[in-house]
């Protein structure tokens, strides 16, 4: 062969050989880290890796309805932890209890508010979640506040006592929200069932409405004080809450425990006396998925910005490191147990 034909084939060759090498090098290189990725080592490009993931986080909040107590706290959260820390965030607003429940356990949220008995029901496979494998991956971040059970109606109904109730159109809530599984309870510790009475399953916001209407007598609100649908009732009407106490109390504290004999007081809402109910915990659920590290973080600028969590809302202002384990029902997460080992809030 001709020498001045062949060399340019030479040179050919040898940059297909050199170009062929250095892929197989970099496949090599990107094939190592994909490896330790995998495998969970705990090497310090792993650990950076995951830094950087908890750094780009988007946290999901599950709230309630707009018109309660949860959306303006969420919001509050939201705002926090996306000046302090960076993070993407956005709230959900929610059919409430048993849908954030589904939301945390499905991965589309990553905090949910929710109260304490419908927590103990999907951690148990009870009550709403009956039949359901029980969800023993719940992890909490923190006890909030307490949910108070009111019953409202107007003084031109003449419902005075929770028996009067019989035969009249009742808002229970939602189907299957919180406040609906509070509601079933109300009436089973009464003697009652929802065959009493003519049931609405409305949300709170929307039986308010109907009570305006003069479409619905009563209805069910379980949220914290004060609740503004019912202070906006009481501008054309003259509100009453029916009171939850004695035996009825009693069967409460006895069979679901996690209710707790409380009032509200006088002058709440046009009420110049204290008036006996059952109140509830609300809790700070948070996924399970979310790493130790970001759970303590959040943990840490939420209760180290507490104040701006407790001027969403009036009940919000009872969110404190003292009442932080109050109707916990299940585990905290390892990164908000570790925050709150280390200031001493809990054991």
């Amino acid at each position: 062969m001709n020498k001045r034909k062949s060399l340019p084939i030479l040179l050919s060759f040898t940059l297909m050989l050199v170009l062929f090498l250095a892929a197989c090098g970099g496949g090599d290189s990107t094939g190592e880290s994909d490896t330790g990725s995998e495998s969970g080592s705990g090497s310090d490009a792993d650990t950076g890796s995951n830094a950087e993931q908890d750094e780009e986080l988007f946290i999901t909040i599950a709230t309630g309805g707009t018109s309660g107590v949860y959306y303006p706290i969420g919001g509050a959260m939201s705002n926090l932890f996306e000046r302090e820390l960076g993070h993407f965030t956005s709230v959900q607003a929610t059919g409430a209890s048993v849908e954030n429940i589904n939301l945390i356990t499905t991965g589309r949220a990553e905090l949910a508010i929710t109260m304490g008995d419908a927590v103990l029901q999907a951690y148990e496979g009870t009550g709403a979640f009956e039949g359901e494998e029980p969800v023993e991956e719940l992890r909490g971040m923190a006890s909030l506040y307490p949910n108070h059970v009111q019953i409202v109606t107007t003084a031109a109904t003449g419902i005075t006592e929770f028996e009067d109730l019989r035969g009249k159109r009742v808002g229970v809530g939602a189907p299957n929200s919180g406040v609906e599984l509070n509601a079933r309870m109300m009436f089973e510790a009464h003697g009652m069932t929802y065959d009493d009475v003519n049931v609405d399953y409305l949300s709170y916001s929307e039986a308010i409405d109907q009570i305006k209407n003069g479409l619905v007598d009563a209805a069910f609100v379980t949220s914290g004080l004060p609740n503004a649908t019912i202070m906006d009732l009481q501008t054309s009407a003259d509100v009453v809450i029916v009171p939850i106490e004695g035996a009825a109390m009693d069967y409460l504290a006895e069979h679901y425990p996690f209710f707790s004999a409380d009032i509200i007081p006088a002058n709440t809402y046009d009420n110049t006396e204290d008036i006996h109910t059952a109140s509830i915990q609300n809790l700070l659920l948070v996924s399970g998925e979310l790493s130790e590290d970001a759970v303590y973080v959040l943990t840490k600028t939420m209760f180290e910005n507490i104040d701006r969590i407790q001027n969403s809302h009036n009940a919000a202002k009872e969110i404190d490191l003292e009442g932080v384990a109050e109707g916990m029902i299940v585990p905290f997460h390892p990164g908000a147990e570790k925050y709150l080992k280390e200031v001493g809030a809990i054991d």
